[in-house]
């Protein structure tokens, strides 16, 4: 399977392709180079292009769409900036609009280019067969921002979509956005999923599934990109396209539209395929490098109107962005640590919190949980009442949910940091960026991001439905790693994070309730995370706070017949109380996504 990824890799490259790679080798240096050379290959355990045919709307399909018109056909505009664009790419782009099964619709051409005679033939031939293409002729070119709102400003539908001159639309992609507009309150922005292909359009390729709406994923790259649709009520209360933001106008114009769009729908579909060629920034992000710092003022600016304050940070990699925000004040964190025994393993983890921790207003509540050897009496003998550490005393059978829900009562913080025993601080910072995160209106809950001690991923988020019920991401991988689209190392929010390291508004935990104490051992983080999403709050991944994770010694295994009772108690427990999110999937993972692997392989 690896070598004919490679093989596929290999075959589409081409000499530009091989300059591009000698200009990220500069930029990254030659390890981190191939590290990223390898997460661009390496996710395809089902090759795509297979995958592709096989889930691409059918001939079938698209005649019974065409012969099944929906009740509602709101016209659609699809607003296109033309400029010397290719005779090859402008007619495959106007046909592939031609194709739609969804009859309502108007293309609206802006061109930039009125002295190339052979463009203005190639117009004039579709405009005379199809009046529902139309074409405005600028008197000169007013770049990528101003003949986009030259064509906004030919629209006359109730909603317009956003398509580059030389792209392409699936022939069903019009049809499944009007589905979601069949409601009595449509959304007024969606987005679909994409692809993209080679020049010649002959083979597709790093497909873009997308989750549904994820705030902080969308401040942390423009994950939502092709295919928009924005009604035009929207526009007219967000503006067009503003050209102080030239590169990353689309990101811009984005931010500004999913803040006051009254509901946002994500089309989970590859209907979408963005060209690559030498020109085009799909396969050339060196091409438009002041793009980026401009997505950086995009996100600025967008921080400002939601009344957050926070530094952007460029990452190395293109296109990606971090957002730092501050600690407001020095509120008290009450860290809540279960412990059985294990007196070493305790000791390790206190004295990463003491020696590396930078943020220094917490207490440490330890919950002695039935404890056997003398030498943890004689430790707890020794740090009791002492550094801002207290040990108080569980004395019934073990219960993770009902230990941790005991040990918060006598918690004084405000914000509660539940923490395993077998942790090891590595990020001075790691209290100051999960609250930093749980400080901001709308957030509940913060998860990190936890190793194995030999490097590789222990947690990088929860999906619910991995598994069966719920599994961390990107399991095993290589810390040097980041995964498909780069997500093990964006700020996210999740469904859920793990209870190994997870921060709370207490708000927040006495509104849920706490921890579920029917759930003594398995998913009750998962539960209360959902809970909290339930009420509206987000649980978010943050990559920045780092521990190393030593895996539940404390435990045991599911070794006994009462353990595996116990264990399918807890799976059932979830798949009633969650049955709506493990049916119809997690919305923060795309439903084309396998539940059996962690690596945002494809479903087959």
């Amino acid at each position: 399977m690896a070598d004919s990824r490679w093989k596929n890799f290999v075959k589409r490259l081409n000499p530009y392709m091989i300059k591009k790679g000698i200009l990220y080798l500069k930029h990254f240096g030659f390890k981190e180079f191939l590290v990223r050379l390898s997460d661009r290959i390496e996710p395809e355990d089902v090759p795509y292009g297979p995958w592709y045919e096989k889930h691409k709307a059918s001939p079938e399909e698209l005649e019974r769409q065409r012969k099944r018109p929906l009740p509602r056909q709101p016209l659609i505009s699809i607003a296109v900036p033309l400029y010397k664009t290719p005779e090859k790419f402008l007619r495959e782009m106007i046909e592939s609009v031609q194709a739609q099964t969804y009859p309502e619709w108007e293309l609206c051409l802006a061109d930039g280019s009125p002295e190339d005679e052979s463009m203005n033939r190639v117009l004039r031939e579709y405009v005379k067969k199809d009046p529902r293409i139309r074409v405005r002729r600028m008197r000169e070119n007013q770049g990528i921002v101003g003949n986009t709102n030259a064509a906004v400003s030919m629209a006359g539908g109730q909603y317009v979509g956003f398509m580059d001159h030389d792209d392409l639309l699936a022939p069903d992609a019009l049809y499944e956005l009007a589905k979601c507009l069949q409601t009595e309150n449509p959304p007024e922005f969606l987005y679909t999923d994409e692809d993209k292909i080679t020049g010649d359009g002959g083979e597709h390729f790093q497909p873009n599934l997308k989750p549904d709406f994820n705030p902080d994923l969308l401040r942390s790259n423009n994950y939502i990109c092709h295919f928009i649709l924005v009604s035009a009520s929207l526009i007219e209360r967000v503006g067009k396209i503003r050209p102080e933001y030239e590169g990353a106008q689309d990101y811009d114009f984005i931010l500004r539209c999913t803040e006051q769009a009254q509901g946002i729908a994500h089309v989970p579909r590859i209907l979408y395929h963005w060209r690559t060629h030498a020109a085009s920034t799909a396969d050339n992000p060196l091409s438009k490098q002041y793009a980026y710092e401009a997505g950086k003022r995009a996100i600025e600016d967008h921080l400002a109107r939601c009344g957050l304050k926070g530094e952007v940070f460029l990452k190395k990699d293109f296109g990606f962005y971090r957002v730092k925000y501050p600690v407001l004040g020095s509120p008290l964190v009450s860290i809540i640590i279960p412990n059985k025994d294990e007196m070493d393993t305790l000791k390790a983890c206190l004295d990463s919190i003491f020696q590396r921790s930078s943020y220094r207003n917490f207490e440490i509540i330890i919950v002695e949980n039935n404890s056997k050897s003398e030498e943890i009496f004689q430790y707890y003998e020794e740090i009791d009442g002492r550094n801002g550490i207290r040990v108080v005393y569980w004395d019934k059978d073990f219960n993770y949910s009902a230990i941790n829900n005991f040990g918060i009562r006598h918690a004084r913080g405000e914000y509660l940091l539940l923490l395993n025993n077998d942790m090891e601080v590595i990020s001075s910072d790691w209290i100051e960026e999960l609250l930093s995160h749980c400080q901001r209106p709308g957030t509940g809950i913060v998860g990190a991001r936890l190793y194995y001690p030999d490097d590789t991923i222990q947690h990088a988020g929860i999906i619910v439905g991995i598994g069966g019920v719920g599994g961390s991401l990107f399991v095993g991988m290589k810390r040097s790693h980041t995964g498909y689209m780069h997500k093990e190392s964006l700020q996210q929010d999740l469904s859920a994070v793990t209870a190994a390291c997870m921060m709370v508004r207490r708000r927040v935990w006495e509104e849920t309730g706490g921890l579920e104490e029917k759930l003594a051992v398995a998913f009750n983080d998962v539960d209360f995370c959902l809970k909290a999403g339930e009420k509206g709050y987000l649980v978010v991944y943050d990559p920045y706070a780092e521990l190393y994770h030593y895996e539940s010694k404390t435990r045991g295994v599911e070794d006994t017949k009462e353990k595996t009772r116990r264990f399918q108690s807890e799976i059932e427990y979830m798949r009633s109380r969650w049955t709506s999110v493990i049916k119809n999937g997690d919305p923060f993972y795309n439903k084309n996504f396998s539940l059996k692997k962690w690596n945002y392989s494809l479903k087959i």
